[in-house]
């Protein structure tokens, strides 16, 4: 990828989108672990591009308030190298000189694509709450379950959108020039999702001193009643806007009903007596 004027952001942006692909993977198979045990390598790399696909096409549409229109369809192609070029680099510990960056381009590209065909026909801005909006993380939202095999369901789709949307706050913040992606706290660890026809899992990094807990879900059990409570990172909450903070208050709420669900299922059960003062859902 030659040297363009947006070169450090489309590879901020490029980290960004790995890291939130591959802790979106991990939180997916989290929510879902039996299923999770079932899925072979190329199950999860499919996971793992239907959340870079989404990336694409929220980068896209938040790129249109910071790139000048004329340069937008060469900014996105040279993210796309971006992409292509750190995917290469992360695999390299566990392939050596074996990664082969064409069938890499190729994948990436045919991503590109699909993520055109499914979610270009939405026609919403990013920073307002509409039904075309809503329509487009739905659809997304089901391909994720689709692929981790839980067809439907709820929980997953949820989720899913959670992980999606959190990441517009950062990707906002790249192309505005503020900060770099590793703010968010999320760690630039690749899911251990392999390409095709590729037989060993990338080993994911471990990066020390730069995790930061931005959200936090508490459910605690008093007698026979679940209360489920989520927070905010006050600095993390400073740098959201108003239009984010609600947007992000109504998938939280979501979550929580949803996490508080399942932890009262886990703590009235037989099983886990003994966990009834309190945990985290």
């Amino acid at each position: 990828m030659g040297k363009t004027p947006y070169g450090a952001q489309q590879r901020s942006l490029a980290e960004l989108m790995l890291a939130v692909a591959g802790e979106s993977v991990t939180v997916m198979k989290k929510n879902a672990p039996e299923q999770a045990m079932k899925l072979k390598r190329q199950d999860e790399w499919g996971l793992y591009l239907e959340f870079l696909k989404v990336m694409f096409n929220l980068t896209d549409r938040i790129s249109a308030f910071h790139i000048p229109i004329k340069d937008q369809p060469e900014f996105m192609n040279g993210l796309e190298d971006a992409v292509t070029i750190q995917l290469k680099t992360v695999l390299e510990p566990a392939f050596g000189s074996g990664v082969d960056q064409s069938e890499i381009m190729m994948t990436i590209g045919g991503a590109v694509a699909e993520s055109r065909q499914l979610y270009e026909r939405y026609r919403f801005s990013i920073a307002e709450d509409s039904k075309a909006k809503n329509e487009m993380f739905d659809v997304f939202g089901g391909r994720v379950a689709e692929a981790l095999g839980v067809s439907g369901h709820p929980q997953i789709t949820s989720a899913a959108t959670l992980c999606a949307s959190a990441a517009v706050p950062a990707i906002t913040a790249i192309l505005q020039g503020d900060a770099p992606p590793m703010s968010t706290g999320m760690a630039v660890q690749p899911t251990s999702a392999s390409m095709t026809h590729m037989e060993t899992a990338s080993a994911p990094q471990n990066p020390t001193g730069n995790e930061i807990k931005l959200i936090s879900v508490m459910s605690t059990v008093s007698g026979e009643e679940v209360e489920t409570r989520w927070g905010l990172h006050p600095r993390f909450r400073q740098d959201l806007t108003q239009e984010e903070v609600q947007q992000l208050t109504k998938l939280m709420n979501r979550v929580a009903k949803i996490l508080g669900e399942r932890y009262a299922s886990v703590a009235f059960s037989d099983e886990w007596t003994s966990w009834h003062k309190a945990g985290h859902a």
